[in-house]
């Protein structure tokens, strides 16, 4: 790819907040309400389900379709 990313930071904290909402997996955007909304991705790598927001999506959208995981975006 062309453009420059930093992989996203690997924690063991879960992705979504004790409030119930859902959290990108790379930008940290939060998602209003409690469910995920249709435009987000869901991916689940070594085990643990990530959600992205549509605008890291768009961005990436090649890897993704490329089934890389995203510490390779």
């Amino acid at each position: 790819m062309d453009e420059e990313t930093e992989p996203p930071e690997q924690t063991e904290q879960a992705e979504q907040p004790a409030t119930g909402s859902v959290v990108c997996a790379r930008c940290g955007t939060t998602a209003e309400g409690d469910a995920v909304p249709v435009t987000w991705l869901s991916s689940v790598e070594d085990g643990r389900r990530l959600h992205f927001c549509e605008s890291c999506a768009r961005l990436h959208i090649r890897a993704i379709e490329s089934r890389l995981d995203s510490l390779w975006w």
